[in-house]
């Protein structure tokens, strides 16, 4: 396996895929049959700055180039080869937010993420003047915001783009991105696969009755399909990436893509009535709708696969920090006995330790709020542990309640696509929250009252998702991206699949009531400063 593997190296039949995520920069080597070779990551964090979430650009590159530094060093060691070339790149990023930019390419204002809950005024006002929910975490939430406000940078603006749409556009020179992350921007048709024009007039109208002269779509980056040629890595780019400028340039890339679009990749779900979860810093669950829903919802997210589909997705800002935040409290109490626990060890430990709690959990709540949070109406991060005197305080109630907490606000927003008639047919999780066997698929299951599946590559996530868009480059003239997923990519994919009894799902509602019930105590803890 290892010889077949280094043969394939520095030839056309390989596929890079980077994603930037919130937490963890990822980049995965695959060869043509979408099997791992190699990878590599960069730790990094957001930084909250004048009350605004962001990461610096400087943090950007400085984190891709030690995520690929790694997985070069990774080959080198293992293979004994220095990488120069692949047959395709993708990028990926977190979807939404702003990075807006002048005529010489100069930010304008530091970006905005998706994690801000800043544009309370926009949310509203877009959601009702173009008949489409606009999520505070929306790109064009955010320029409608400044629009509002008047921010001085406007004036100079031409262009602005998701994360994954400026790393691209910073390797190739193509303002370009693909649909799945465009729809995060602003509203797509999925019949003639680009911006609603209808929408973009009335945005456009909108912006001259406040005395703006620019129109949207000359700043929105070009939309692109799935399987699209994206353009090539530049010459004088290369150390972006490497930064010891081995690769040679020409390298085609895939559209950019968001981490929605490559979930839904990663678990083989873009076809209607099927959908995926994925879980980390936020979590999301995006359901690919075979009929548009009935009305507009505030609290569901109106996006589309990489093809083009509608997708439902329910966004909740908050998942895994709170979990985060404990486990890396008790790894200190451990230090305070001499013992440093490997860190994937005490999650397996404190996850496991979770399964032994008491059925009912009412009587022990947590609210892992650490931002603002659209479908409770929580506009800033207040974490909360708030339990009963009386309630059995151990560390598995604990680490339970810590768990179901996390998914409870996702559970509140399924409910409505419940309501609305849609069916699952079929569920797939993804993210490390998965990677102790047996523990979060049964909370998952509860939430949202669905068989859960995973896969053996749940681990790999959203790197691995783009990495085989840009794959699908080489190969979308032999097949549709659902032929590709299901001929080559899934063929032989290692399932296991977790179905809730009734019991489980009984108490989890149980448990959502009560958390919803005392959502009032989050509500009073926003005054807190």
């Amino acid at each position: 396996m290892k010889a077949n593997l280094k043969a394939v190296l520095n030839t056309h039949n390989t596929s890079l895929g980077i994603e930037l995520g919130s937490t963890r920069i990822k980049v995965v080597l695959i060869d043509n049959k979408a099997d791992v070779i190699a990878t590599g990551y960069h730790d990094w964090e957001n930084q909250l700055v004048d009350g605004v979430w962001t990461y610096a650009l400087e943090d950007v590159w400085s984190g891709i180039q030690s995520a690929y530094g790694h997985l070069k060093a990774n080959v080198r060691k293992e293979y004994d080869v220095t990488l120069t070339t692949f047959g395709s790149i993708g990028v990926s990023a977190m979807m939404h937010g702003y990075l807006a930019f002048n005529i010489k390419d100069e930010l304008l204002v530091p970006f905005r993420t998706w994690r801000n809950a800043m544009t309370q005024n926009a949310e509203v006002e877009l959601t009702e003047l173009l008949d489409h929910n606009i999520p505070q975490r929306w790109s064009i939430a955010h320029l409608y915001e400044a629009m509002l406000k008047k921010e001085a940078h406007l004036a100079d603006i031409h262009h602005f783009t998701t994360l994954a749409g400026y790393v691209h556009y910073m390797l190739t020179d193509e303002k370009v991105l693909g649909i799945g992350d465009a729809s995060g921007m602003f509203p797509i048709d999925s019949e003639k696969l680009n911006y609603d024009q209808n929408r973009i007039q009335l945005f456009n109208a909108k912006a001259r009755s406040m005395n703006y002269t620019f129109n949207l779509e000359d700043l929105l980056p070009q939309v692109l399909n799935a399987g699209e040629n994206a353009g090539v890595l530049r010459l004088d780019r290369i150390h972006l990436l490497d930064v010891e400028n081995d690769l040679v340039p020409g390298i085609k890339f895939a559209p950019p893509e968001g981490d929605a679009g490559t979930g839904m990749v990663a678990t083989n779900a873009i076809l209607e009535n099927t959908g995926n979860i994925s879980a980390g810093t936020s979590v999301f669950a995006m359901i690919v709708l075979e009929k548009a829903l009935s009305k507009v919802y505030r609290e569901i997210d109106i996006v589309t696969t990489p093809v083009g589909a509608q997708v439902a997705m329910v966004h909740v800002n908050n998942c895994t920090t709170e979990i985060n935040s404990w486990v890396k409290l008790f790894g200190e109490v451990a230090t305070l006995f001499g013992e440093t626990p490997d860190t994937d060890a005490l999650y397996q430990k404190l996850f496991n330790e979770a399964l032994k709690a008491e059925e009912d959990l009412t009587n022990i709540l947590v609210y892992g709020y650490h931002s603002g949070e659209n479908i409770t109406d929580i506009a800033e991060g207040r974490p909360l542990l708030v339990r009963q005197p009386d309630a059995n305080f151990s560390l598995k109630n604990l680490m339970r309640a810590i768990l179901d907490s996390a998914f409870a606000t996702l559970s509140i927003g399924l409910d409505i696509l419940v309501s609305e008639g849609v069916a699952l047919e079929s569920i797939v999780g993804h993210g490390g929250i998965f990677k102790t066997e047996g523990v979060a698929e049964r909370v998952v299951a509860a939430a949202v009252k669905s068989p859960v599946s995973l896969m053996e590559t749940a681990n790999e996530g959203g790197a691995w998702g783009m990495a085989i868009l840009a794959q699908y480059v080489l190969h979308s003239e032999e097949y549709s991206l659902v032929e590709y997923l299901e001929e080559v990519v899934f063929k032989e994919a290692s399932i296991r699949t977790y179905e809730p009894t009734r019991a489980e799902v009984e108490q989890f509602e149980k448990y959502v009531q009560v958390y919803k019930d005392n959502m009032k105590i989050e509500h009073t803890a926003q005054s807190f400063i």
